[in-house]
Order: C-alpha cells, then structure tokens, then sequence
C-alpha cells in the first residue's frame, strides 16, 4: 500500500524579499507570494487531495490554504515540519551575517555538517525530526495522498538525506523556488523521492529565485545591506560604504516611515526593498499593524508592488496584520 506525500516549500515570505534570516521567525506571505498561490491552487486543482499538513507558521499555513481551502479539508499544523532554528542569526539580513562571518554563511548553504550557531539547531537535528514528520504522516494515511508545507533548508535536508545523500553531499545539491513541489512515495519503512523542487507552475514573472542571484553562486553568497543606527534613524551600508538610509516614528496603532532613501546609484539592484524589511521589523517589534508614509505619485508604484495602498492624498498604508487572504484565480 503506497502513500504519496507531496512537498511544497512556501510562497514567497517576507524573509526572502527582504533578505532577512528567518528560521523560525513568524514572517508572513508577500504580495508576489499571493501571486504564487494562485499558480500552486491551480496545479493541484485536479489532484486528490485526502489531508494537508505542515509546519505551524504563518507563511506555511497560508501557503498550505491555496490546497486545504478549495478542496475543503481541514489544515493540520505539524511543528515538526518547521524551518531549521536558526539562533542568533534569527532576523539579522544576509548581508549581516555574511559580514560578521563570512565562512559560517557559506557553510550554511555548502557544508550543514559544518554548520554551527549559538542558540541554532543543527542540520543533523533537522534531519532527524524532519524523517519523524514525514513517518508520522505516512503512518496517518496510509495508500491515501497527502499534501505538506515547509521550509527551504529544511525540505533540502529531507530530499537530500531521502536520496541517500550526507549532510555534506547535500551541500552540493540545488534549492527549490519558493512554492517548489517534490513527491515522495511511501510504502512500509521504503521512501523514495519521485520528483523534487518543480517549480513548473510558476512563470518567470512570479519566480522568486528569478530575481535572485545567491542560489546560482558557487558560494551561495550575494552582495546585501547591513544596517546601523545613525541620526535617528538607520543607515544602510553594503560592505563599509554608506548606500541609504530609512528612519521611522511611532504613532497610535501604527508606524510612520520618515525617511527611505537609496543612493541614485545603488538604485535598480533590489536594495531598496531591504529598506522596507527593516521598517516592517520595527512595527512587529512595537505591535503596530500598520506603515504609513507619504510619497509622490511617482514612487506610488515601487511601493503599491510590496502591499501599500493609498488613502488621501500622497500618503499609503500597508496592513501587516497576519490573516490569510483569498487566494486569488490565476492572472488576479
């Protein structure tokens, strides 16, 4: 009797727009993520579907609704399915960490065997929680076909260790794209990975990885901002030169951005956006639900793409609230 599992990592979070670590940080879904969904609700549009599960974070559930929520199933959260912990680096940007330790980034992609941060599980432990999930769910259903959603680092280690490989060996192997599918066939103690890390559904337009550069590295880097406090504000620095600057203000129930500034030149490299990463950090940290700022018409439009909207005159609004939206038809 075989039990089939598919795997789906999850849409787009606010951790791989921003170029934030988020391992088990409770980040949510992006307005290209939602675009995602709608591709991922339509691949398995015809697929029988018997239980979903996945890991208990927002951008897992939210990600596992554009299957649960058509089909009619309840979602069945699984911490077991979570991302790696990933310690002190939680909510650090790359560009951070590949500063203060340059061979323990690379390492995190190239050798999980070597891998180790304080307050961080390791990969080993990753592995071996991962395997008792995925046991679990195949023991739950058996000859039944199940859906799961999970995390990056951790589904690579599954994958990886299913195909015989070593933590170091899987340090070799590619990474899927955010809503990647892989399949696993389970019957009795055998697992065996069909397919892994299909990102087919998605067009170049809502690819994630098709706007980034670190999984093609042969070091698995990419050049980032880090960011120190200055005048009230922070500056945004890649490597030791000052590139821009954001500054925000509390207010009732929300956070006003006072100041985001890029320099002409940096402009156009997708560093911009770490900009508002770290706007959005600030608000979850002070429980505000909602950024406000003033802009021209001009820039309305870089901003309407991250999730603001307009009220009255220059100024917009983005809800940080996390709640799950209607997963939209495809081309919505």
């Amino acid at each position: 009797m075989t039990t089939k599992i598919f795997l789906i990592r999850h849409a787009e979070a606010e951790g791989n727009l921003f170029r934030v670590a988020h391992g088990q940080y409770d980040s949510t879904i992006t307005p290209r993520g939602y675009q995602q969904l709608a591709y991922l609700r339509e691949r398995f549009a015809n697929e029988q579907i018997d239980a979903v599960y996945g890991s208990d974070l927002t951008r897992t559930w939210a990600t596992a609704s554009a299957v649960y929520v058509p089909k009619g199933l309840a979602f069945q959260p699984l911490p077991l399915l979570r991302e790696i912990r990933l310690g002190v680096w939680e909510q650090k940007t790359w560009g951070e960490i590949l500063r203060m330790d340059r061979q323990m980034y690379i390492d995190f992609n190239k050798r999980p065997d070597l891998w180790c941060v304080e307050g961080a599980e390791t990969f080993g432990q990753v592995r071996e929680r991962m395997l008792s999930g995925i046991r679990q769910i195949a023991a739950a259903h058996p000859g039944g076909t199940v859906a799961a959603t999970s995390h990056g680092a951790a589904l690579r280690t599954l994958l990886g260790t299913l195909q015989g490989m070593s933590l170091e060996e899987i340090g070799t192997t590619g990474h899927g794209d955010n809503t990647a599918v892989s399949l696993l066939e389970i019957e009795g103690e055998a697992i065996r990975v069909v397919f892994r890390d299909d990102a087919s559904h998605l067009p170049a337009s809502a690819s994630t990885f098709g706007r980034q550069s670190w999984h093609k590295s042969d070091a698995a880097t990419e050049p980032g901002l880090w960011f120190q406090p200055a005048g009230g504000g922070l500056e945004a620095c890649l490597d030791d030169e000052v590139v821009g600057k954001v500054a925000m203000a509390l207010e009732p129930g929300r956070v006003r951005i006072t100041a985001y500034e890029i320099l002409p030149a940096m402009r156009g490299r997708g560093y911009g956006v770490q900009l508002l990463g770290q706007a959005v950090q600030y608000a979850r940290s002070q429980d505000r639900e909602t950024l406000v700022l003033n802009c021209s018409q001009a820039l309305a439009g870089y901003f309407a793409q991250y999730g603001f909207t307009h009220t009255a005159g220059d100024e917009m609004v983005m809800d940080l609230r996390r709640v799950i939206r209607d997963i939209p038809q495809r081309g919505q």
